[in-house]
């Protein structure tokens, strides 16, 4: 399964650069498994849980106020099981702009939990609608990891970061 998350992600880092939009991102690499919340519904709710699908490096730049690193290439499906042990649990999941948090979703639907959704646009979609983003200390940041070179013009808000 890590390989092929690994041989997933080149694939959608190399080709990337011809979309333009998040929509379009979105309509091109997801299949709407998983339904979708917007940014402006999930800030108006602190009770669902989020968990960022990116790599520690990303949210370590900065993350959604009170999410939870589960990784993507890492993840680890009995982590969020003990977690999260109630299986009916409001979950959203976020990555980027939604591609890599739609596979994580998935893997949550699949393993019993009967509410996950996708944050559409993810961190992109949050900050760019002008919401706060948090450094590692719980302060707010305009900095966003980026991703890579290809996705960068999909975040048009924030301070872009490579590396940590």
């Amino acid at each position: 399964m890590l390989f092929t998350r690994f041989i997933f992600l080149f694939i959608l880092m190399a080709s990337c650069q011809g979309q333009k939009t998040i929509e379009k991102t979105l309509e091109r690499y997801n299949s709407g498994s998983i339904p979708y919340i917007q940014v402006d519904e999930l800030a108006r709710d602190d009770k669902t849980l989020r968990l960022d699908a990116r790599e520690k490096e990303e949210f370590l730049v900065s993350h959604l106020p009170g999410a939870t690193w589960v990784g993507y290439k890492d993840f680890d499906i009995e982590t969020v099981l003990d977690y999260v042990p109630d299986k009916d649990t409001e979950i959203v999941v976020y990555c980027s702009v939604g591609v890599r948090s739609e596979r994580i979703g998935e893997d949550l639907k699949e393993a019993g939990f009967t509410n996950v959704k996708n944050l559409y646009g993810g961190i992109f979609g949050w900050k760019n609608a002008g919401y706060p983003v948090m450094d590692p200390e719980g302060n707010p940041t305009q900095k966003v990891h980026a991703f890579s070179k290809s996705w960068d013009h999909l975040l048009k808000a924030g301070e872009k970061v490579y590396k940590r």
